[in-house]
């Protein structure tokens, strides 16, 4: 007699491989829709599944948490990142949560890189010209950008995603510099020629571009605050591809629109899906739609970390990517 299949249900479309893996493996429940659950049918699935596998769009707080069902034993964050989730209120109730770490950190290095190139030499402003059929010929002085080679970079977060960035972005010829909770081993600093500030405000007022890489936390909210980011030189260019909640978003508009900064390049939002109608006027800002890790290779390595901690926690061993409080 085959074993009972423990109810998992996604909120969430996922590639179909890992979807229909999930389906072989467990009594899987699917979002066809593809639509966001409201918060009656996300707690309609807490109290349902033994396994719920949601995403950075589902807010899993303490008030849904409280009311899940006895069975919901695993909360498998389909997302590295897990500020969606009241982690330690789950960990209060028993309930394991785990996330997908170090899949998409080359995806998510690549897209920091595009939007250095991007915000430095105006490649959207320029498309948008060339599409809306503005383009005359070339001019010794029109659509002038900045050069990035020899530049200082300056890396909030040195963590897998922050150093792959320093990796590529060394290989383009900017030169390292980083804040983090702490240094770095004496070789990886070595192999990518980085300098190491403990002081954040000493690092963002002598970077030309600066690159944010760490994760939404208590403690990194607004980490770059409107005085910080007045830190920031005339010339120097600011991207985002971590978590919105990290920079003061109006703050950052209103240095933007005055011309205090040079550009800016972000990929999230600080109230995602909404974006301050100011970043979307200004013509030095380029914006992208959260898809720094939205690549096909991607999406599928992270269902299948999912699907590794569902299996490794249904046989009654410790799942791989377990989040506990004290990592956050």
């Amino acid at each position: 007699m085959a074993a009972r299949k423990p109810k998992v249900i996604i909120t969430r479309k996922l590639p179909d491989p890992v979807e229909t893996r999930l389906r072989e493996l467990f009594d899987t429940e699917l979002n066809l829709s593809d639509e966001p659950m409201s918060p009656d049918a996300l707690l309609d699935a807490l109290q349902r599944a033994e396994v719920l596998v949601p995403t950075i769009t589902d807010r899993i707080d303490s008030r849904l948490l409280s009311r899940a069902g006895e069975g919901l034993k695993l909360i498998a964050n389909f997302g590295a990142g897990v500020d969606n989730i009241d982690v330690a209120t789950a960990n209060a109730r028993g309930i394991t949560v785990t996330n997908t770490p170090g899949v998409l950190t080359e995806d998510t290095a690549d897209m920091t890189m595009a939007l250095i190139l991007a915000s430095a030499r105006r490649v959207v402003e320029g498309a948008q010209v060339v599409q809306n059929g503005g383009f005359q010929g070339w001019s010794p002085t029109w659509m002038l950008g900045r050069r990035i080679y020899g530049k200082r970079l300056g890396i909030v977060g040195m963590g897998r995603i922050g150093q792959a960035v320093a990796k590529r972005a060394k290989a383009f010829g900017l030169q390292i510099h980083y804040h983090n909770r702490k240094p770095v081993s004496p070789r990886i600093a070595e192999e990518l020629e980085a300098t190491y500030w403990e002081s954040l405000d000493q690092m963002l007022a002598r970077m030309d571009v600066v690159s944010v890489n760490c994760p939404h936390t208590p403690a990194t909210f607004h980490l770059l605050s409107a005085r910080r980011l007045k830190l920031l030189q005339p010339h120097a260019i600011l991207v985002n591809t971590a978590r919105g909640e990290v920079i003061d978003e109006a703050g950052l508009a209103n240095m933007l629109s005055r011309g205090e900064i040079a550009g800016a390049g972000l990929d999230v939002y600080e109230h995602e899906p909404a974006i301050n109608p100011k970043l979307l006027k200004l013509p030095n800002v380029v914006l992208l739609p959260h898809m720094g890790s939205a690549t096909v290779e991607s999406r599928v390595d992270m269902g299948e970390k999912v699907i590794i901690n569902i299996k490794t926690f249904m046989d009654g061993h410790r799942p791989p990517d377990r989040v506990i409080p004290a990592m956050l």
